[in-house]
């Protein structure tokens, strides 16, 4: 059955993760509420990302280029390459997520849930929990 997450503005559904697959991709819809986005811009160290537009567009800022992802829509994020999103519109955005090889799953955005409905975002431990998963954040200017 999959597992729903929601993170602020941002709903995620694991359709398979690396636990599932061996390791070899993690699978997830997300959901962009207007006015939502990436808070950090940030590059992967061990898997690049596929997304697909599945509803409504998301905007990805990726190596400093914005692509707009709608239906049917697709852009692929090397591993090593910075980058963000953000719903602009007044729809929801929705994508599908994969991540290859498997090396999230969702225990990385269950922690970041936790720490965000904490209370007020604690940066420090925010950025702790992205390097811990493989997630580097990039300042921005």
């Amino acid at each position: 059955m999959p597992e729903t997450i929601r993170i602020g503005g941002l709903e995620l559904r694991f359709l398979h993760s690396k636990e599932d697959t061996g390791g070899s991709l993690d699978v997830f819809e997300m959901t962009v509420q207007p006015n939502a986005r990436m808070p950090v811009p940030h590059y992967h160290e061990s898997w690049d990302e596929t997304v697909y537009g599945l509803a409504g567009v998301t905007t990805w800022r990726i190596d400093g280029q914005d692509v707009a992802v709608g239906p049917g829509q697709t852009v692929f994020i090397k591993r090593g390459v910075v980058h963000g999103f953000r719903n602009g519109t007044q729809e929801p955005g929705t994508c599908l997520c994969i991540l290859s090889p498997g090396a999230l799953g969702p225990a990385y955005f269950r922690d970041m849930a936790a720490l965000l409905a904490a209370g007020a975002p604690d940066l420090a431990k925010m950025k702790e929990t992205m390097l811990r998963y493989g997630l580097v954040p990039v300042p921005t200017a």
